[in-house]
């Protein structure tokens, strides 16, 4: 069965700071035309940084679009030619104050692939160093450290629901690097 779906025609119809919005006339591999509202945003990375075997720092920072304080990874979009792997480790040095030299790829998610073409890619980090943190201008953080256990009972009480700090997470169980 064919799946592909034909672009005929791809227009802008906002251009915002963090994303732009295309209406697309589409051809379904039926023959059947219909229209694609996209969402575009740079990719942006997402930072398993574990302190130890059992201690994890997370973030927490109050989401606009959600009116909710969240706890999440550290994480951040990337910035135009930068590579994902120097995203994540600026992005842990502003939100954290940790730099490391032991970074692990664990792949990528796609944050809501029917609406968005957002990419984040995922990293662990293990031997963690503090230097000094340095959020970026306007962002209001705190950086906390929390154990695995805690993590997950928050994941498991419905209190952690960033759907990047649970795939960073548990892609780490698949690699072996938490243990349950």
């Amino acid at each position: 069965m064919n799946f592909t779906e034909k672009t005929l025609k791809s227009e802008l119809i906002y251009n915002g700071k963090i994303m732009d919005v295309y209406c697309d006339d589409v051809e379904i591999s039926t023959g059947r035309k219909t229209k694609r509202e996209v969402v575009k945003k740079p990719n942006a990375v997402a930072v398993v940084a574990l302190k130890n075997a059992d201690t994890i720092l997370m973030i927490k920072q109050y989401r606009y679009p959600v009116e909710e304080t969240m706890l999440e990874l550290p994480a951040g979009k990337m910035d135009d030619g930068e590579q994902p792997l120097e995203t994540a480790k600026r992005e842990l040095a502003e939100e954290t104050g940790y730099v490391s030299n032991n970074w692990k790829s664990l792949g990528f998610i796609y944050t809501s692939p029917g609406f968005c073409d957002e990419k984040i890619f995922l990293f662990l980090v293990t031997d963690l160093k503090y230097t000094e943190a340095k959020p970026d201008e306007g962002e209001i953080i705190e950086c906390c450290e929390y154990s695995l256990k805690e993590v997950f009972e928050m994941i498991k009480e419905n209190q952690i629901n960033d759907s990047k700090t649970i795939a960073g997470l548990q892609r780490c169980i698949l690699e072996g690097a938490i243990k349950l």
